[in-house]
């Protein structure tokens, strides 16, 4: 190299100048627009509903019965701390434990199901695609309930855990359960809400999915928000140890949870975030 010579500038590689280099440098930056998502979310909530119902059935129990993971680990974590007003900052990571366990399997939790095959149905509503839907989410529900109540049943009716960490999955299900119905079910709705959020995230979140995924899930366990597995497998717990009736959980905290979390999901997640895509999709064909 001669050493009298000046360094040369970068050059743009033949045929793009440096506007359509800039351009193209500012779109890899840019943040996922709402178009991708929805687009995004509703071609696996096209997959999820063609899915046959042995298949949808299968991963739904083994979503209930991973579930039964928040509950041990929030249940470990708060038997091993001390007894401080801190102690649920702590002990409630344990509720993201069946969560991550749920999503990064890839398994059918009916949460989720409240906005991923429900933005295929906004988008072409018709009798048979709702008819899917409500296959799919009749199929995940009661698969999940299924896994949830066998878990509790297996924790609850065996000698895994010790007496003082029983005792203290008693005290979670307890505070579960001991509140008034519409407590609960506005509980769910803010439950549901952010489940559905946690979903309509991920598809931007690339290398964050765990981070997105705890964040929201420690929320929905700190804000104590009911969550229909989550908290049915608490809640059943009671049932299989006799400190609760299976008709005060199923009128008491089910139905209200169950509520709570369709409407959370469907009404304040998946239809207003369809309602924002298909107005920019309006306002870009009045433009052209």
């Amino acid at each position: 190299m001669n050493p009298g010579r000046q360094a040369e500038e970068p050059r743009s590689p033949p045929g793009v100048d440096a506007d359509q280099e800039e351009q193209a440098q500012a779109e890899e930056r840019s943040a996922i627009s709402p178009t991708v998502v929805h687009e995004a979310i509703r071609k696996e909530g096209e997959e999820e509903l063609g899915r046959p119902t042995a298949a949808l059935a299968w991963s739904g129990l083994a979503a209930g019965l991973s579930m039964g993971f928040s509950l041990v680990a929030e249940g470990l974590l708060q038997n091993h701390l001390p007894d401080a007003p801190w102690r649920p900052l702590v002990s409630k990571l344990g509720y993201s434990v069946g969560f991550l366990i749920v999503v990064l399997g890839r398994q059918q939790l009916f949460t989720e199901n409240t906005l991923t095959p429900v933005l295929p149905l906004l988008h072409e509503f018709t009798a048979a695609k709702l008819g899917q839907v409500l296959r799919l989410w009749a199929t995940v529900l009661l698969t999940n309930l299924v896994g949830a109540f066998l878990f509790a049943w297996a924790v609850g009716g065996t000698m895994v855990f010790d007496e003082g960490t029983r005792d203290t999955f008693t005290d979670i299900g307890r505070s579960a359960a001991n509140l008034p119905f519409l407590t609960i079910l506005l509980r769910g709705v803010f439950a549901g809400w952010l489940i559905a959020l946690m979903v309509w995230l991920l598809p931007a979140a690339e290398t964050a999915r765990v981070g997105i995924i705890v964040i929201i899930t420690f929320l929905v366990g700190l804000g104590e928000f009911s969550h229909v597995i989550a908290g049915s497998v608490e809640v059943l717990y009671l049932v299989t140890t006799g400190a609760l009736s299976f008709w005060a959980y199923l009128s008491g905290y089910l139905v209200p949870t169950l509520v709570g979390n369709v409407v959370g999901g469907v009404a304040l997640v998946a239809a207003l975030n369809h309602a924002q895509v298909v107005a920019g999709r309006g306002r870009e064909r009045r433009r052209a």
